[in-house]
């Protein structure tokens, strides 16, 4: 697959997530419930969470169109599968259904495909590598937050 069609592929695939994701959240940060939770003192500013999942997902559609030209592999595409699927789970289950333990869990399998991603095919991609960081880094703070409100509430 030519690096520009997986581009725009990667990159429909991971806003409809982002969409998806947001939709199923509900009234997520604005709601009563979330507001009133205890939140760790990291937490950043609303407006930090749209930037930031922008960027990233901006940065890991290059990252897969890369990918997926250097090792188009069932493989690759199931790690993307389970990555896209617990990326919208997230939401449903921590803000709509606010189950935090299972939010909790959730987050850190997500975390853990994405590392997996990152090791998988650092040999591949080289320091293309690097473009899948900042996700793995927003993961590591978004689950901070999520361990951080589901032991202090």
């Amino acid at each position: 697959m030519k690096f520009w069609k997986a581009f725009i592929v990667f990159l429909i695939l991971n806003f409809a997530a982002l969409g998806l994701g947001a939709w199923l959240m509900g009234d997520g940060a604005q709601s009563q419930w979330y507001l009133a939770l205890n939140k760790a003192p990291w937490t950043p500013p609303g407006w930090v969470f749209g930037a930031a999942w922008t960027s990233i997902m901006i940065l890991f559609s290059i990252y897969m169109a890369f990918l997926i030209n250097a090792r188009t592999t069932k493989k690759v595409i199931i790690l993307f599968f389970v990555q896209f699927l617990l990326n919208i789970s997230w939401n449903l289950v921590f803000f709509n259904q606010q189950l935090i333990a299972i939010g909790l869990a959730v987050i850190t399998a997500l975390t853990l495909i994405v590392a997996a991603f990152f090791v998988t095919y650092l040999n591949d991609l080289k320091w293309k590598s690097l473009l899948i960081l900042p996700y793995l880094i927003w993961l590591g703070i978004a689950t901070s937050l999520n361990l951080y409100v589901f032991i202090y509430n």
